[in-house]
């Protein structure tokens, strides 16, 4: 069990190595892979009632987590001891890597950032949609340069910080079936007449699944936060405002850290939503505020790996602890000491009593 934990903490230190070097793949990509399945299940199973979009979610993250955790079991199985914690260590590297986004968000980020240093508004309109679902069409540069800072907020909790702690709790699996149901929330989990029922259940799971997550970036912000008193006060203050229960405290927390003003009227998905005011009274978001919430993420995201990483082997080494190892021996002399005085009392007894 120890070694396990520790397989896990140098696969996932590999993976997300892996991630900081060679970002995600242009094609070929295993969530692009995943999205195509499930929309091909949605074409089969989809109806305009909330049962079969639960179906929908079920089915296709339920397959992705079971694919997964055969796979970890194949590899348990069948390779040769000598090899099979290099196999594991190897898995869980790929896997981490496969679910991570850090490094494609801030490279997208920065692309938005560059066009609108240059002034060249069709450049940016054209690159944020690789961050967001918002109309690009209908937002000027300041706007623009808020929607990637809040994506960037948003998708350092969906796209780094909750894989890594469903990873620590639930490994291979817990990864895979995280990233499966953030990948179902983003293609169905949204109000448009399609899926305002079908993808109820999509987003339900989602949220369920990214509350963990949402809070540790919302902590860890606070702590590598330019400014932690901001940071703090604004998750408190304007956190729980927000409609979604997760972007609402990371959000909240990176306008206080950056010392901007994030929400307020924006345009998604064909509708036009009046969202809160977080950190109201700080000045808006400027162009070089998206570089520094890059790089807030990237410190965001180093600690979230330490934090998942040293949470998992304190688990592993609370398990291997002389009290816990200890208590079944202690059961075990309990029973027998029981076992003995039934005896002696039986043997105790005489006809003539």
């Amino acid at each position: 069990m120890r070694g396990e934990h520790a397989g896990y903490a140098c696969g996932a230190a590999l993976g997300f190595l892996g991630d900081l070097i060679a970002a995600d793949p242009r094609r070929g990509h295993p969530v692009a892979a995943f999205g195509r399945a499930a929309s091909a299940v949605e074409r089969r199973l989809w109806r305009d009632h909330r049962g079969y979009g639960a179906a929908h979610a079920v089915l296709c993250a339920g397959g992705a987590a079971a694919g997964a955790a055969l796979l970890e079991r194949t590899v348990r199985a069948t390779v040769p001891p000598p090899l099979r914690g290099g196999a594991r260590i190897a898995l869980t590297a790929a896997t981490v890597w496969a679910v991570l986004g850090g490094t494609s968000l801030g490279r997208e980020a920065r692309a938005v950032g560059g066009a609108l240093t240059a002034g060249d508004l069709d450049v940016a309109r054209e690159r944020l949609p690789h961050l967001c679902g918002r109309d690009p069409q209908a937002l000027d540069g300041s706007q623009m340069a808020r929607a990637v800072v809040e994506s960037v907020a948003e998708n350092t909790s969906d796209a780094v910080v909750g894989a890594l702690v469903w990873g620590a709790l639930g490994g291979v699996p817990g990864l895979v079936a995280f990233r499966a149901v953030n990948t179902l929330d983003a293609m169905v989990g949204h109000k448009s007449p399609r899926h305002r029922r079908f993808g109820w259940a999509s987003a339900r799971l989602d949220d369920l699944a990214g509350w963990p997550g949402s809070r540790l970036t919302a902590a860890l912000t606070v702590l590598a936060g330019p400014d932690r008193r901001g940071a703090l006060r604004a998750w408190r203050a304007d956190g729980g405002a927000h409609p979604s229960p997760n972007a609402g405290p990371v959000e909240a927390s990176f306008a206080g850290a950056l010392g901007v003003r994030l929400g307020g009227t924006l345009a998604y998905g064909g509708r036009v939503e009046h969202r809160p005011v977080l950190n109201d009274g700080a000045p808006p978001v400027a162009v070089p505020d998206i570089e520094r919430a890059v790089r807030l993420s990237r410190r965001v995201s180093v600690l979230a790996l330490a934090t998942t990483v040293a949470a998992r082997l304190a688990a592993g080494a609370l398990r291997r602890s002389p009290v816990t190892a200890a208590r079944p021996a202690a059961g075990a002399v309990s029973r027998r000491a029981v076992r003995a005085l039934a005896r002696t009392a039986h043997d105790s007894r005489s006809p003539g009593v």
